[in-house]
């Protein structure tokens, strides 16, 4: 009997057919961002071009993003399904990144002067070094519950690009402030 069973989960997921789901799908996708996969990759290296920073400043927010991503922690709370299209819930986890950049801010602002150039002009990348630092350094995490829409095309289940807000969640940098 075991061997029966071994057999056909074997078969089960040599066939595919226990991925074929929203639920997985959403679990991929996720996962990517875990390991670095090159989708994700190019898509950081259009978030840090769009950044004003140094070469150095850059490699310094790559690895900032690189290492929230291979953290990012999330567990799939609920499944919901409507004809073509399904809304998959998912709790994730992240490191608090818009918090040291708040705290930062909020450092510039009583302390000005330490972001000063040589001649008492403010620095702005004496500032944005001194942020980073922050940010790299940060072990405080937030939790974010997101809603991911995924559909069914050709018989496969693909997540649809998430809001902004959501991505800004993914990224630690989500102002939950506002809320």
């Amino acid at each position: 009997m075991k061997r029966i069973l071994t057999l056909l989960i074997v078969i089960l997921l040599l066939s595919g057919c226990g991925n074929n789901n929203a639920r997985n799908a959403t679990e991929t996708y996720l996962k990517k961002y875990r390991t670095l996969d090159s989708e994700v990759l190019v898509d950081l290296e259009n978030v840090i071009e769009k950044e004003n920073l140094t070469e150095t400043q850059k490699d310094k927010y790559r690895d900032i993003l690189k290492k929230q991503y291979k953290d990012l922690s999330f567990e799939i709370l609920e499944e919901e399904y409507d004809d073509e299209v399904s809304y998959v819930t998912v709790k994730i986890e992240v490191y608090d990144l818009y918090k040291a950049q708040d705290n930062a801010n909020h450092y510039l602002e009583e302390h000005h002067e330490e972001f000063n150039d040589e001649n008492g002009n403010y620095d702005v990348s004496k500032y944005m070094d001194y942020k980073l630092d922050k940010m790299k350094d940060t072990t405080d995490r937030v939790e974010y519950t997101l809603i991911f829409t995924v559909t069914k095309e050709n018989d496969k289940y693909v997540v649809e690009q998430p809001t902004e807000d959501d991505l800004m969640k993914i990224h630690g940098v989500y102002n939950y402030d506002l809320n």
